[in-house]
Order: structure tokens, then sequence, then C-alpha cells
């Protein structure tokens, strides 16, 4: 089995919300997604999807993008992204498939690895960072070392977080995502939310501290999903 990753699907089938305002790489992404999906992902294999699934407003638009993701081959496993206004408890959304998982202070079980994650925040000393902003970081800190102690409680001693936002600030400053992370030893993190070559060089890529960082924005991967884990 095979792990790949990648975030802001940004689906709205049942309220079309034009994405090539973004650039022309976005015009008509979800046949790029399921295209490159279909060619990429067995049935067998897993995808890791970093928020920002879709536009939708409430449960009901937002069954045709589930419909759609339900059609594309392998299991799925969702944190919640800052548009996905849609998003209710993990319990409700884990009753809509069995191929599809929902995290929030919970975790799913990947063979010897427990993947953890939560929405994410920006970051304190960010560019757009208001006083408004501390007490949401703060709380999405907290459910991400509740998701990670949930795993760790467990048994588990290898883990992959999924973030929506960077766990770092758009200076690339450290976080208390960041202190977290290195905390329980985590392997690997995915996190989206990044749009436009100016904002992915933003962003934390690569092996820092023994955790490899992957940013996986659908116009950063090309709409394709990256491989992560060749076998887990």
């Amino acid at each position: 089995m095979s792990v790949y990753a990648i975030a802001d699907l940004h689906l709205s089938f049942a309220k079309p919300k034009p994405m090539d305002i973004f650039g022309d790489n976005w015009t008509e992404h979800y046949l790029k997604i399921q295209k490159n999906w279909l060619d990429t992902v067995a049935p067998d294999d897993t995808v890791l999807i970093a928020g920002d699934i879709s536009w939708a407003m409430n449960m009901s638009e937002l069954m045709p993008d589930i419909d759609f993701i339900k059609k594309l081959p392998g299991k799925k496993i969702f944190v919640c992204g800052n548009h996905d206004y849609w998003w209710t408890s993990v319990q409700k959304l884990n009753m809509l498939d069995g191929n599809m998982f929902f995290i929030r202070t919970n975790f799913y079980p990947l063979g010897e690895y427990a993947v953890c994650g939560t929405r994410g925040w920006l970051c304190p000393n960010d560019t757009f960072y208001t006083k408004a902003d501390e007490k949401i970081y703060k709380r999405e800190c907290g459910r991400l070392e509740l998701s990670l102690n949930s795993a760790k409680k467990a048994g588990y001693q290898k883990f992959i977080v999924m973030l929506h936002y960077p766990p770092v600030n758009d200076k690339g400053e450290y976080s208390d995502f960041c202190k977290i992370v290195e905390s329980y030893g985590v392997e690997t993190v995915v996190y989206g939310h990044l749009h436009t070559e100016a904002a992915h060089k933003t962003g934390i890529i690569g092996k820092v501290n023994g955790t490899s960082y992957y940013l996986t924005s659908s116009d950063y991967l090309n709409v394709k999903p990256l491989l992560v884990y060749k076998q887990i």
C-alpha cells in the first residue's frame, strides 16, 4: 500500500465556483483531479487530503462532492480546511463512507503509523496574524496534541500529521505546531492552504529536525497526488 497526499480540492458541484480566477491551472481542475488520481492511486492505497475539500456550506451541498471523491480509488483521510464550513462532528462525518475517515483530536491507524491532525491556523508573527487569532491558534495546537496523545496512549510510536495551514508563519519561523511535532517525534507532516508561487515559497518543505514536511496544495502539485510513502 502506498500513501499519497493532496490538499485544496475546492470542489463545488452543488453550487459551481470557478477556480480559474486563481490561475489557468485551476481551469476545470476537478477533471484534472479525477484523471491524475485515476492514473496514480490504486484501490489499496491511501490518500491524505489536507483540508479545503469543498466549498459547500452544509451537508446537503457537500454530498455531490463526497460522491465524486467516493468514486476515486483508495482510502481517504481528511482534516478540516478554513473553507470547509460544512464540517460537523467527526462522529457524524465518519459515518459517510467506509473508505473515508475524518480527523480532529482523534487518529487513524495505518499499519504501524497513526495518522493524526487538525486544521491548524495562522501562526504568531505572520503578516496577517492579529490578537483575534491567538485563541484559535492555541485551540488548534491543543487539538493537535490531543490527537497525537490519543494515538500514543493507544501504543503508537510512529506518527504522520496532517494540517491544513502550514506549521510556520509566512516568514518561515517556527511555531508551537512545530514544537509539538518534534516533541512526539513525528516522521511526516503534510499541509496545504498556500496558493500562488509567491505563497508556496513561504512554506516549510523538506526534512527539518528529523521531520519531513510536504506542501500539498493542489496548484503546487499540478493537481496530482504526491507520493509520500511507496510502501507502508
